[in-house]
């Protein structure tokens, strides 16, 4: 049993070993940037619709998380890679450098936020105002969701992975971190 399973994951890693190279890296990170975006707002869906079983689900809203993310998969894949570039000492693995790039990612992070809700907000038709109060009001929300999460998860991103798989690695982690996005994006909505 132990030997098949060993042959299914050889496999799988000799499949997947060119989608982490070259160019195909940033569209390896772009799609399952997209592809993980819309899963969790289908799982925020099914959610949603478990305590109001009336509500239908939306697959525009699912598609419009998808190409949110979509458009996100660029901007962290070169980002991470930028991070690794500014901060890269004579000891990229130190507990020193890890918490400089950490830092780094933090300072960042609402720009990342404000990328998720003016997308969001722009497809659903809203100006680009009502985004920017809509991200205003939500902020603190999301800044200590985001405290409460990212820092540690960073730490084991930056510490062990190394920087191809880093976008990955952090897409697994969103998958929860984007239910929680779905949410606190739509919350109003059943108001």
């Amino acid at each position: 049993m132990l030997g098949r399973a060993t042959q299914h994951i050889a496999a799988l890693k000799r499949f997947s070993k060119p989608f982490f190279r070259g160019r195909y890296l940033v569209i390896t990170n772009t799609v399952s940037c997209g592809f993980l975006l819309g899963t969790a707002d289908i799982i925020r869906q099914s959610m949603e619709r478990r305590q109001k079983p009336t509500k239908k689900w939306d697959p525009t809203r699912t598609a419009h998380m998808f190409i949110t993310g979509c458009s996100m998969g660029p901007l962290l894949h070169y980002w991470y890679f930028w991070i690794d570039k500014i901060a890269l000492g004579k000891q990229p693995k130190s507990i020193k450098t890890v918490i400089i790039k950490v830092v780094i990612d933090q300072t960042f992070a609402p720009f990342f936020a404000c990328w998720y809700f003016m997308g969001m907000g722009l497809f659903q038709g809203h100006s680009v105002s009502e985004n920017w109060n809509e991200f205003r009001r939500k902020f603190w929300d999301y800044y200590l969701a985001e405290l409460s999460l990212w820092p540690a998860a960073q730490m084991i991103n930056f510490l062990f992975l190394r920087p191809k798989y880093r976008v990955l690695f952090v897409n697994v982690v969103t998958l929860g971190w984007n239910v929680y996005l779905s949410y606190l994006k739509h919350r109003d909505e059943g108001e």
